[in-house]
């Protein structure tokens, strides 16, 4: 992305120069600045994570305690989303334009303002505007955070560095629900959002200490791709906005579906068409695809996070509607696969670097799936005590699957080349979600239509849950396309001299 490319040549890494890396004998090391980069990075992400997930289990208690319908309330977590998204395509060129130091100082103090205004809201139009600026901090910060590390490992230790930087989104669904539901139990929603200072403070200061200064130099920043912002960012809000009213009561042929799905397919193709033209100074360069690993990644992490997400809507939901816990209850009952998420993410990393993306994704999908397919057959009676097992088995195919997902991304990239694929893999990650949830609120609402008694409203949810393990098996065999083992640094100087001596 010419964006991003020539800042990004003067950008110096987080990491140590060439001339100081370590020999091939210390090459499964991650290097200590990369990990302090990273832990940096992970204590303002956490803000960003927990935010979302401590949401997911507060709308129907906003709904009451602002006085205004689900419907309206819903709009809380659809604004910020439609920002999120949004936002993230133009995040290597305001790299290119700030720095990475700067522009990450300055996406976190938006979201901590966001969330001084959430928590100062009156009205829920107001909290819902005040969501739109913590949406566009969050989505710098997601797809920066990403950038930034993978920059500073300069293609080593691929599986590990991802491992580390995962670290947010395997908590966030462990701790973000119960957080939410203590909160809403003891206390006001404001502290929802209050929740996040200490993070925003904290990482702030963290920040300004450990990031290293990378401001471009003058003649280096690119001017803003105008036309590629007014076609794509329009166009990925639209396409997640019609998905999220895919469960409206007028279904899939809603005006409020249709026409900003066509709206939304319209603009990518049209900036489709002009990002070939533009080639290299389009805003996100989609000639990228050519490269194998990132293509069959945003392929398979939009089949993944439409199984993930969307099994995270169904599994809380079938504890409360169908079993009657509280949303506390059913937060609870999912720790195991966040446990298991977390414990096999270092594992998951380190094979990934010794034996490439692509045999660990088929392991891990195929164990997802596995773990996936017990609750197709869930009842009224089901045990809670062998569902929380099996969710701990889900959890460690998810974590080792996402790791070799977006790991796989990277694979083979020049570091010019990672803003842009930084902001392909989140999009796709984010759109995937918006799909799985939507696609299966659908089939959920029509499963459950006319069920009168406990058995009927599981068996509504089992044959929801058969979608989702169909999203997990789908991705199986796709990910035979992801590369194999990155060469080490010695085979690839070592391939470089041998093409140098066959030309001469």
């Amino acid at each position: 992305m010419a964006a991003t490319s020539n800042a990004a040549a003067d950008t110096p890494t987080a990491g140590p120069p060439d001339a100081a890396r370590a020999p091939d004998a210390d090459a499964d090391v991650v290097d200590p600045a990369v990990r302090r980069l990273v832990f940096t990075l992970i204590v303002g992400a956490l803000a960003v994570i927990f935010d979302t997930t401590i949401m997911s289990v507060a709308i129907d208690s906003l709904a009451g305690q602002l006085h205004t319908s689900l419907a309206t309330v819903q709009w809380v977590t659809t604004a910020y989303l439609l920002a999120l998204s949004a936002t993230m395509p133009a995040v290597g060129w305001a790299q290119a334009v700030l720095g990475g130091k700067r522009l990450w100082i300055l996406a976190l103090c938006l979201f901590f303002a966001g969330s001084l205004l959430c928590a100062a809201a009156w009205n829920a139009p107001s909290l819902i505007a005040f969501r739109v600026v913590q949406g566009i901090g969050g989505g710098v910060m997601m797809v920066l955070m990403a950038t930034l590390v993978m920059q500073a490992a300069g293609g080593r230790n691929i599986g590990k560095v991802m491992a580390l930087i995962t670290v947010p989104t395997a908590l966030g669904p462990v701790i973000g629900p119960v957080i939410g539901g203590v909160i809403l139990h003891f206390g006001d929603w404001r502290w929802i959002f209050l929740f996040n200072i200490p993070f925003c403070l904290v990482g702030g200061y963290l920040a300004g200490r450990n990031l290293p200064a990378d401001r471009p130099g003058p003649g280096t920043r690119p001017r803003l791709d105008a036309v590629g912002m007014l076609l794509l960012s329009p166009g990925i809000a639209a396409v997640i906005y019609g998905l999220t009213q895919l469960g409206g009561a007028d279904g899939i042929g809603s005006v409020k579906v249709v026409l900003p799905l066509a709206a939304g397919v319209a603009l990518l193709v049209g900036y489709t068409g002009w990002a070939l033209r533009r080639g290299a100074a389009a805003l996100l360069d989609i000639r990228l695809f050519r490269h194998r690993s990132l293509a069959s990644s945003t392929v398979l992490l939009l089949l993944a996070g439409a199984a993930l997400y969307g099994a995270m809507l169904l599994m809380p939901l079938y504890w409360q509607q169908v079993r009657g816990e509280s949303a506390l209850g059913a937060a609870l009952l999912l720790i195991p696969q966040g446990v298991g998420t977390l414990l096999s993410r270092t594992l998951a990393g380190t094979f990934m670097d010794r034996v490439g993306a692509r045999p660990v994704a088929v392991i891990a999908l195929i164990i997802t799936f596995a773990a996936t397919v017990p609750f197709g057959f869930v009842t009224a009676t089901t045990s809670n005590i062998m569902l929380m097992a099996v969710l701990f088995v889900r959890g460690l195919g998810l974590g080792a699957a996402m790791i070799a997902l977006m790991g796989g991304a990277f694979v083979g990239l020049s570091r010019e080349e990672i803003p842009a694929a930084a902001s392909i893999s989140r999009v796709a990650q984010q759109v995937g979600g918006s799909i799985g949830t939507a696609v299966l609120v659908v089939i959920l609402q029509r499963a459950v239509a006319g069920s009168h008694t406990t058995a009927d409203l599981a068996s509504g949810f089992g044959d929801a849950f058969w979608w989702a393990a169909a999203f997990t098996a789908a991705a199986v065999p796709l990910c035979l396309l992801l590369p194999g083992k990155a060469p080490t640094e010695s085979q690839a100087e070592e391939a470089a001299s041998a093409e140098q001596l066959a030309e001469v």
